[in-house]
């Protein structure tokens, strides 16, 4: 496997100007992303996770390239993709695919699935009719549906189905990199881990990269080599799925953990009114943003914003976290926060 990376993420920043609450006051400044920085190899996984708003999705555009950055540089095999002509970043798509979140809405109800299916291959390529047939019902084949289903229409299909497709039109360029934003979130968890598997499956037949976004711990470690932690557009800490979950270094990565529905609904319960008391207070303007909702929370945590530094040395590999306090937060059995 080469060094030089597959996709490179470096300094990535992203704002949204919301509109003007009053005529003469300024615009409002959202920070979607702040700085993200990180690497992916070819054939690895890379997993995402964060609470709702904590800037995952605006990730994956930005990745995708579908909108510009406000700063940063996305690479891929070695291309700023935000650097290239329409016609050169529409020759680089071929490499990169998307599996979006919602199998339903993600599928033209008013298109067979060959339609659907095939139109990277007629946007990209000009295929012509009997390639996209054959490219098509080979895609279908891959993700364990039949050729025969290419003349079917969406709504002939259940959820798990759908998103096979959808996979499936991932896959007709033959890509390098699949970015897939909460694939299974709207699925059944009996069709979820169908899917899973099967994206295990593909991304060992083919050496597809994978860059995973998901609020499910448990998702992310079944299907990825690697997890960063995002927190209000941050990375907070980033590490093996076995590293993270067993010795997480970071108060908010142990927040998330904590969340995890378990068979206990009074102690559940407890965990979830204390965690909704914390987050209301307001985040330091040069300190670390979890100050508020931290348990370990200092001077130094609200006045100094803390850098993402490599821990000590795992086994599994990196483990690095954005803490004043991550050895002594990383040395807490894992049920404590």
């Amino acid at each position: 496997m080469s060094d030089v990376p597959l996709l490179e993420v470096q300094d990535l920043v992203k704002h949204y100007r919301l509109p003007r609450e009053r005529l003469l006051a300024p615009a409002p400044l959202v920070r979607a992303v702040q700085g993200l920085g990180f690497t992916l190899q070819a054939g690895r996984s890379l997993g995402v996770v964060g609470e709702s708003g904590s800037g995952k999705s605006t990730l994956a555009r930005l990745v995708m390239a579908l909108e510009p950055p406000t700063s940063g540089q996305v690479r891929l095999d070695g291309q700023e993709l935000n650097a290239l002509s329409p016609a050169a970043l529409r020759a680089a798509r071929e490499k990169l695919q998307m599996v979006f979140q919602d199998p339903y809405g993600s599928l033209d109800p008013r298109r067979t699935i060959l339609h659907t299916v095939s139109e990277p291959l007629r946007v990209l390529h000009g295929a012509t009719a009997a390639e996209q047939r054959e490219r098509a019902g080979e895609a279908l084949d891959a993700v364990g549906l039949r050729a025969t289903d290419l003349g079917k229409y969406p709504h002939e299909f259940s959820g798990g189905q759908r998103q096979r497709i959808a996979i499936a039109r991932a896959l007709i360029t033959r890509p390098k990199l699949i970015v897939a934003d909460e694939p299974v979130s709207a699925l059944d968890v009996s069709v979820q881990a169908q899917v899973l598997n099967l994206m295990q499956d593909l991304q060992d037949k083919f050496g597809l990269a994978l860059l995973f976004i998901s609020h499910d711990l448990a998702v992310v470690d079944m299907v990825c080599d690697e997890v960063i932690v995002l927190y209000q557009g941050r990375i907070v800490e980033h590490g093996a799925p076995d590293t993270l979950f067993q010795r997480a270094a970071h108060p908010y990565t142990r927040a998330l953990m904590q969340a995890v529905p378990r068979l206990q609904p009074g102690a559940a319960r407890a965990r979830r009114g204390v965690a909704l008391a914390a987050a209301s207070g307001s985040a330091p303007a040069e300190g670390c943003a979890f100050a508020p909702r931290c348990p370990f929370a200092a001077e130094r945590c609200r006045a100094e914003r803390p850098r993402l530094r490599a821990l000590a040395a795992q086994p599994s590999g990196v483990h690095a976290a954005a803490c004043h306090v991550a050895e002594t937060v990383a040395a807490l059995p894992s049920g404590e926060a």
